[in-house]
Formats: structure tokens, C-alpha cells, sequence
């Protein structure tokens, strides 16, 4: 019995080899799992379901093969990747999750979430993913051309980089207040995010025995978090 989660390839047609290494993970080490949990971030940005990329292709493919082997998968949308929808769902045969969804892992109350809404010191950045999640904005964006989209996104994401350059690398890091909460909200006593491509264990209340795991990203090594009873056993491996 285990249950594997990742977060944060950005997975991007310019590395092949992070795609590689998806899928060798989706082929080698998910198979047999109770289920896999992809938090965020799969993709470098996700255009929109209508993008029929060979990437995105290949990663439905992985994905949909997986579940009809027997083995559940879940996705979070990430900050790169929060338009994933229901195509996608359909296609994928994985089951899309809100932004906080608390499940039972073997007995322990677990939230499960992304983790950029943790960053509530980068205002900013808060105040953006307010807005780009306004349903009316995403129904105008979802009716653009895929070409302008693509344009559109390009920049978006240009403009981002830029940006992401000149903040403080505390800001980008989440509050422990904001941490607190969320798992105080949930009754969870483990809270698994990605998002800051900091991996880590954190004890957060010896007493409580709460934690905080942080995935990793995959630019140059892979990071699965995976769990049984028994353990936590937070990977990381060469692409």
C-alpha cells in the first residue's frame, strides 16, 4: 500500500528530458500505487484544453493509461496550470480537485493543495491570481483563438520571469500563519503542497505530530513524495 504524489515539472516541449522522466515515472513507479497525486504545476502553462500540443497529447496519454491500469490519479491546478478543466478531465480520465481537498492517508487527516494561496506575504501575486480566476475572464480567454492565446500566454509568462527575478526569495515562500490556518480549517494533522520548489519535512507540532511535506520541482532532479502506514519517504532522483 502507497500513495505517490508530485508537483512542479513544468513540463515544457524545450526538455525532453523532464518529459522523459514523467514518463518513466508514470510507467515504472505509479503502476500499482492505491493512487498518484499530481499537485500543481504539471505543466510549464497550460493554454487551455482545446491545445492538442504533442506534449500535451503524450501527457493525457501517460495519465489515461495509468487510471485504466487500475490506479487512480488526481490533479490540483497550480499557478501555471490553473486552466485545466473538464476536457482535460475526460480525456485524462484523472479527476480534477479544488484548491484545499482533505483526504484519508492511511488514517491521517490530510490536506492536499498546491500551495501558492500559502504565499499570502507576496500581495501582488495574490491579488493576480484573484483576478485571472475570475470565471467571466476565463469564459472571455477560453473564447480567444488558440493562435492569440498562445501569443498571449507566451508573454504572460515572459513578463512573469521578469518579474519573479526581482522579489525577495522570503516573500516567495509560504506564511506559517497561513499554514496554521489552512490546517486548522481542515482538521488535517499533514498538509502536502508544492509551489516553492523548497522540499522539505516540517515538524510543525511535535504534540499534535502535525507535518508539512514541500515536493519538489523537477528541473534537474525528480521528487516524489511517496507514503505507506508505515512511512514517509520524500525522493528525490536523477532525470
Amino acid at each position: 500500500m502507497r500513495t505517490l504524489f508530485i508537483s512542479d515539472l513544468h513540463l515544457t516541449p524545450s526538455r525532453n528530458d523532464m518529459t522523459d522522466a514523467f514518463i518513466r515515472f508514470m510507467r515504472q513507479q505509479a503502476p500499482g500505487a492505491d493512487a498518484v497525486y499530481i499537485l500543481g504545476d504539471l505543466f510549464e502553462f497550460w493554454v487551455g484544453d482545446d491545445d492538442d500540443s504533442p506534449l500535451n497529447n503524450t501527457v493525457i496519454s501517460e495519465i489515461k493509461t495509468l487510471v485504466s491500469s487500475g490506479t487512480p490519479c488526481y490533479f490540483v491546478q497550480g499557478n501555471r496550470d490553473f486552466l485545466v478543466g473538464k476536457q482535460f478531465q475526460k480525456k485524462s480520465h484523472a479527476i480534477l480537485l479544488g484548491d484545499e481537498t482533505l483526504i484519508d492517508l492511511y488514517g491521517t487527516p490530510t490536506l492536499i493543495m498546491h500551495g501558492d494561496t500559502l504565499c499570502t506575504d507576496d500581495i501582488k501575486y495574490q491579488n493576480f491570481r484573484k483576478k485571472v480566476h475570475m470565471k467571466w475572464l476565463q469564459w472571455v480567454y477560453n473564447h480567444i483563438p488558440l493562435a492569440l492565446r498562445r501569443k498571449l500566454v507566451k508573454k504572460v509568462q515572459n513578463n512573469a520571469n521578469d518579474e519573479k527575478q526581482h522579489k525577495s526569495y522570503d516573500i516567495m515562500d509560504v506564511n506559517q500563519q497561513a499554514v496554521l490556518d489552512a490546517m486548522q480549517r481542515h482538521s488535517a494533522s499533514l498538509l502536502i503542497h508544492g509551489h516553492t520548489h523548497r522540499p522539505a519535512i516540517h515538524d510543525i507540532d511535535q504534540q499534535k505530530k502535525q507535518q508539512r511535506i514541500v515536493l519538489g520541482d523537477w528541473f534537474t532532479h525528480a521528487s516524489i513524495l511517496e507514503i505507506t502506514k508505515e512511512n514517509i519517504n520524500l525522493h528525490t532522483k536523477e532525470l
